[in-house]
């Protein structure tokens, strides 16, 4: 199925919609005569840049990915970039230019549970619970 993200003057991400996969230009031009607004095709299973199988594993063809990420109510569609950005979750996280994905500024330890602290600037381990 083609999904179709509408997004608004600010080219924000106000909804979207699944239509017909087997013509995208008819399902686009629905959108139009029925919905109105702006509409920009998206992926369902590309996400950083990489276009995935419905196993979860990378595809073997990645000319399918599409617009870095698939759209979500509240992206941002960057026509610079040709992307459907998320909000950042925090901010000092900084844009990554070739996943249009958010990073923190320290990278995550691998070695447990954390949590990122801004007001800290850090990881912070998660304790375990134990009962």
């Amino acid at each position: 199925m083609a999904h179709w993200a509408q997004i608004d003057e600010n080219n924000i991400v106000t909804q979207v919609t699944v239509g017909n996969n087997d013509d995208p230009d008819e399902g686009y031009q629905w959108l139009l005569d029925n919905l109105g607004g702006t509409w920009v095709q998206s992926s369902f299973n590309t996400f950083g840049g990489v276009y995935y199988n419905a196993d979860r594993t990378v595809a073997d063809d990645q000319s399918k990915a599409r617009r870095f990420n698939h759209a979500a109510k509240g992206y941002t569609y960057d026509e610079a970039r040709d992307a459907f950005i998320p909000p950042s979750p925090y901010p000092s996280w900084i844009l990554d230019e070739d996943t249009c994905l958010w990073v923190a500024p320290v990278a995550k330890p691998e070695d447990g549970d954390y949590t990122w602290d801004e007001s800290a600037g850090e990881w912070v381990e998660v304790p375990d619970e134990t009962i």
